[in-house]
């Protein structure tokens, strides 16, 4: 490969969250690692890799100009993401007043929501649902009204769309939140299941909420395909949001978008998100999308495709091999694993908090997946190098299933 997805990266001290810390405490040294045993951080959404080369380019470039004053957006910074979204996603007609800044996604959903909804009002989104969904709409007074994902006979997640229906009019309901890819069950949605999606929301006069951070990392042959895209009526009904966080883990750096077409609906999202001042543009992020976005990004982002690809393969056959007991949707997008351990823990009179202890005590950080509405579930990340994927899944092998 021309790009490194194999080195280490030494992140002690680097002010890095997901190896500082571990997400999971409790009493008497339960949730710690053991001594002898390295972390391997496999929990929070962060990769573990070196960045695009063109991005580390693009800020020396600036970074070497010493003055960082108020600054406007360059029309560059709206180019990028135009030849993006074109390129990736075959989006047309995709113009710089269709594109907002916004300091996160979360953020941005709120806005929207904001403008859609009063205070009390019910947010239908889908479980498992990402934590920070949930916890947002309770922190900012809106509902969380839950519509489960189901899995088939083959073990895909899909959408249950007569419940759908059935919650948006008992709760009257008027804003969705729509996880593309999703998270954290990684499906990549099939357009049927999109135009049918949208089918029921234009059918009960419900605005969409697209979180689609995750639209650059699908894995062997899904395809992302924007939530706009499917009918006239989803693109002036959507609010979708993008994010290169994600995809070139800028997250320390701040800096996601929005596309909204719909002019009633954009003018009053960017005045609800200008009330506090602070959604405003970095001018270190801005160029970090700039390098992220050039041709050689796009080239770095196939490759590490293909590493999380390999890793998720790995995974999930060695869990079938290993862990009796435990269960796992291939993910389809994402680099994240929800395992199942119902069984497992059942089997072995062990609770999901000594199950977790367990892994963390053998320094891998894994995260708990009841906040994401899996009663009995972990959620693995698996953006690190391959060498650590297999000493991860060898320890849990040897000390922990």
């Amino acid at each position: 490969m021309q790009y490194d997805f194999t080195s280490i990266l030494d992140r002690r001290g680097r002010d890095a969250i997901a190896v500082d810390q571990t997400g999971f405490s409790q009493e008497d040294g339960e949730g710690q690692v053991a001594e002898g045993f390295s972390r391997i951080p496999m929990w929070v959404a962060d990769m573990n890799f070196p960045v695009a080369p063109s991005i580390t380019q693009a800020l020396k470039e600036r970074i070497a100009h010493p003055a960082y004053g108020y600054f406007l957006p360059r029309e560059e910074y709206y180019g990028s993401i135009i030849r993006w979204q074109q390129v990736r996603n075959n989006v047309t007609g995709l113009e710089r007043k269709h594109i907002g800044y916004e300091n996160g996604v979360l953020g941005g959903v709120l806005s929207v929501l904001r403008v859609l909804c009063s205070p009390g009002d019910g947010v239908l989104l889908h479980t498992p649902a990402y934590v920070g969904f949930t916890m947002s709409l309770q922190n900012n007074g809106f509902r969380s009204i839950h519509s489960p994902l189901k899995q088939d006979e083959k073990g895909i997640w899909r959408m249950d769309f007569e419940d759908m229906e059935a919650k948006i009019q008992k709760y009257h309901i008027h804003a969705a939140i729509f996880c593309s890819p999703h998270n954290p069950c990684g499906r990549v949605w099939e357009e049927w299941e999109l135009v049918r999606a949208m089918e029921i929301y234009k059918r009960n006069q419900v605005y969409v909420v697209s979180d689609e951070i995750w639209s650059d990392l699908t894995l062997e042959g899904h395809r992302h395909i924007p939530t706009q895209s499917v009918s006239e009526d989803a693109r002036m009904r959507t609010a979708a949001f993008y994010a290169p966080s994600k995809t070139f883990n800028l997250a320390g750096l701040v800096g996601s978008y929005h596309i909204i077409y719909n002019p009633w609906l954009r003018e009053r999202v960017l005045k609800e998100a200008s009330l506090s001042h602070y959604n405003e543009m970095n001018v270190l992020s801005m160029h970090a999308l700039i390098g992220a976005y050039k041709p050689e990004g796009m080239a770095w982002v196939e490759e590490l495709r293909q590493v999380l690809a390999a890793n998720v393969k790995y995974a999930c056959a060695y869990i079938g091999e290993y862990f009796p007991g435990v269960s796992v949707s291939k993910p389809q997008g994402t680099y994240m694993l929800f395992l199942d351990c119902q069984d497992w823990c059942r089997e072995h009179g062990k609770t999901m908090d000594e199950l977790l202890a367990a892994g963390i005590r053998v320094g891998v950080i894994w995260q708990d997946g009841r906040p994401f509405f899996g009663s009995d579930h972990i959620r693995m990340n698996l953006a690190l190098p391959f060498s650590l994927v297999q000493e991860a899944f060898g320890r849990l092998k040897e000390y922990v299933f």
